[in-house]
């Protein structure tokens, strides 16, 4: 499949820099972040700190690499995080809490990625010589694999004064944070401010072509930088990367609204193809996963014919894809998108051969895990 011809529906990381980013990553002014230089990474990360209403910030490489950060930052080897069992981090991060900072994660049962104070009652390990010690709290706003869904306002403040007043430390993981506040009409600040720490990515909804920032008090942000230099992320000159993410807060945060209406006119167009199990009324931002009846073949399959027809989406699991909105697929991708996803339904695709390395696959033919980015 040409690039060009493609309608690419995989991820909201797929996009590209617009004219404008371009220029601005072009006439960024640089110096050496490392000692603190670069006059535009220090934009940045003023910028983003006041937008969520904490005292400092630390630019990094990927959303990935800044939750590994915060983990390293709040926990200890032997400490264990608490996080929602569908969540980024106990899923789509290598096991990077275990890997990097020796931090078991456990995974504790969520509603759309989403936990409660119900559900955390009584899941703090005692003070035992024998047990991890129960440290650290991550949530996710917007949830990935629940769904792009957005934590009501008042849950996720409660959920972080809980974690607080019991003695835990608390992340966000606000890989798609901007979503969520376009969504609920709710600062960053609001959204944040129950929370110790928080990630933002500037290469997803943002369209940038790399990069995300740590929020969070000084004192935590200076671990954070050490932190960051012992994960091999510490950085020279970014701020050519970092002034498409100025740009990106500047010009692409409102324009997310848009992204989320055609989530759902895409929800809205495939709700009535027999086979496939969508409800409209559960798309809150950019994300929609959609189920396909095992009558009709596998996502894989399905993704696969779909592929050949013009349109990448994500086999996220047997019988599940998932599609995300985003800056470079307008109103009418998104409704073709739906007509190719009908064509197939139509014509089937049951008997399509799944190579050992898909368009969603890795190379050992297992789900391809970028789908969950």
């Amino acid at each position: 499949m040409h690039e060009t011809t493609l309608i690419n529906l995989y991820s909201d990381t797929v996009t590209k820099p617009t004219a404008q980013m371009r220029r601005a990553i072009a006439e960024a002014e640089v110096g050496d972040d490392m000692v603190g230089e670069d006059p535009t990474v220090n934009r940045l990360e003023a910028m983003v700190a006041e937008l969520l209403g904490k005292e400092a910030a630390v630019f990094a490489c990927s959303a990935t690499q800044a939750n590994q950060m915060a983990v390293r930052t709040h926990c200890l080897a032997g400490d264990e995080l608490l996080s929602a069992a569908q969540s980024h981090v106990a899923c789509s991060e290598a096991g990077g809490p275990a890997a990097l900072s020796g931090v078991t994660t456990r995974a504790i049962p969520d509603c759309n990625g989403c936990l409660d104070v119900d559900v955390l009652e009584g899941q703090i390990l005692p003070d035992d010589q024998h047990l991890c010690r129960t440290r650290l709290l991550v949530l996710e706003n917007t949830t990935n694999a629940g769904g792009g869904r957005v934590y009501p306002l008042e849950q996720i403040q409660r959920v972080g004064r809980w974690g607080r007043e019991n003695g835990l430390k608390v992340h966000l993981d606000g890989a798609r944070l901007f979503n969520a506040v376009v969504a609920s009409g709710h600062s960053a600040a609001e959204i944040c401010q129950e929370v110790d720490t928080v990630t933002v990515c500037f290469s997803k909804g943002l369209g940038c072509p790399m990069g995300a920032a740590l929020v969070g008090s000084k004192e935590a942000i200076a671990k954070a930088r050490r932190a960051r230099k012992l994960l091999g992320g510490a950085l020279r000159q970014a701020g050519i990367v970092a002034a498409a993410a100025v740009h990106a807060l500047e010009h692409h945060v409102a324009r997310l609204a848009v992204d989320h209406e055609n989530a759902g006119a895409f929800a809205r167009a495939i709700v009535d193809i027999d086979g496939i199990s969508v409800d409209p009324g559960e798309i809150e931002t950019n994300i929609v996963f959609f189920g396909v009846d095992p009558a009709l073949g596998t996502a894989k399959q399905l993704a696969t014919r779909a592929y050949r027809e013009g349109l990448k989406i994500g086999a996220l699991r047997s019988q599940a894809i998932r599609i995300c909105t985003h800056l470079d697929a307008d109103l009418d991708d998104v409704l073709e998108a739906a007509k190719i996803i009908r064509r197939c339904v139509r014509e089937g695709f049951a008997e399509t051969v799944v190579s050992a390395a898909g368009p969603y696959e890795s190379s050992a033919g297992t789900v391809d895990q970028n789908a969950r980015a």
